[in-house]
């Protein structure tokens, strides 16, 4: 009786909460026309052409050119550090490689 009440109150609650949604399209909330509308309305009133301002962009390629050489710098120093720890860890995986092969060997002696 109790599986019974309880799968009644599962789908009550299902039912319930499938009424209260709704199917509405949430793309046409936003559309072209109601957002760039709004700041079309809002420019209306600007007059003024908008010009290229020099000295905002002025020595912006030397700066991206000295950010790119550090990022690779830092890239190659990055890249030689994890070539250096896994060079470390095979030498560690050979050593135990050869630890076991030397234990299966005395094994193999105690069994013969």
């Amino acid at each position: 009786m109790k599986k019974l009440t309880s799968m009644l109150v599962a789908a009550t609650a299902t039912l319930a909460l499938a009424a209260c949604g709704s199917a509405d399209d949430a793309s046409t909330e936003a559309t072209a026309d109601t957002v760039e509308m709004p700041a079309d309305a809002a420019l209306e009133s600007v007059t003024d052409e908008a010009v290229a301002d020099e000295a905002a962009t002025e020595g912006l390629e030397e700066t991206e050119a000295a950010v790119d050489e550090a990022t690779a710098e830092a890239a190659g120093d990055a890249a030689a550090d994890i070539a250096a720890q896994v060079e470390a860890a095979a030498a560690e995986a050979e050593g135990a490689a050869n630890a076991v092969g030397a234990a299966v060997d005395a094994a193999e002696d105690v069994i013969d």
